[in-house]
Formats: C-alpha cells, structure tokens, sequence
C-alpha cells in the first residue's frame, strides 16, 4: 500500500482484519494464518481445545514438511509446534497490529508489534516473520525475529522441553 509505514512521526497500526481484504496470493495466505491463530488463542481457554483444535491452520500448511525456526533458534516441525501452540495459548493472551507486509517470489515477510499475556507477565514485541512456501501455495517454513525487552523467567516456561540452539 503507499505509503504504508513510511513518514515522519509514528504510523497508526491497523488490525489484520482490516487490511486482509486488500492483500492476494501468498500474501493473503499469510494475512489469514496470522487472523486463524488469533481465532484460536482465543478460542484455546474454552474447554476442549486440543492440538487437534488447530486443524483450520493446517489447511494453510504444508504439514509433512513444515519447520519453524523461532526467536531462540528451536526448531520444531508441524507436531512438535502445534503442541507449543497449545501449550501457549491455553495459558496466554495475545493480539497483534499489522505494520508491513512484502511478497517476493519465493517469501512473505510479514512484520507486526505483538501483545501477550502470561500470567501476570506482559509484553510488547515487533515481529518480523518470513514465510516460505510450497509450490501449491502452503506454507512450508517460517523463521521468527523479534525486537523485544529481555524477557522474564516466567515467560520462558512455555518452553520447557523445547531444545534451543546454543
């Protein structure tokens, strides 16, 4: 979109639900990922909800070859991140704003300022995640990078038994 997140002063964040309706192709896929997973962390502190709740977001992904490469280097395929996933959102809050998004051939890069909850413990990240994709347009791979305070204790319990890269 023109002009979008340039100018001087600061740039007003919109929802992703009101700028997926302008976006197409892999882009819009990304756009839809993102407004699934907020359906979902939402819809997770209802009774029920499991890793198997998380099957409207496979439809967007490649699931057999999926990887995700998150803010700590973890890598974890598709099994392993829906269980995350769970784990984290039956237990967290969490809302975004869209900043950017750039679609090349090959990747989607799709920038946000993120707001979570966990416990007592909040924060406030800019996120920028590049999505990879299959030739019949799922999502295959996603490398995670976040601007961010130090986080506390607390929030590094969602990833126990998780195995980070030194």
């Amino acid at each position: 979109m023109p002009g979008e997140g340039r100018g001087v002063g600061v740039t007003a964040l919109r929802r992703v639900e009101d700028v997926i309706g302008s976006h197409t192709g892999r882009a819009r896929t990304v756009l839809q990922y993102c407004a699934v997973t907020k359906h979902l962390v939402d819809e997770a502190k209802n009774p029920g909800f499991s890793v198997d709740s998380w099957g409207p977001l496979a439809e967007l992904v490649a699931v057999g070859e999926f990887e995700r490469v998150g803010a700590f280097k973890e890598v974890m395929k598709w099994p392993d991140y829906v269980q995350f996933l769970t784990n984290w959102a039956t237990s967290s809050g969490w809302e975004c704003s869209f900043k950017r998004i750039t679609e090349t051939d090959s990747h989607v890069f799709l920038e946000l300022e993120e707001r979570s909850e966990i416990g007592e413990y909040s924060s406030v990240v800019n996120s920028l995640s590049v999505y990879e994709f299959t030739d019949d347009g799922r999502i295959r791979h996603i490398d995670l990078y976040l601007q961010m305070a130090p986080p506390q204790p607390e929030m590094l319990k969602s990833f126990e038994g998780v195995e980070l890269s030194q």
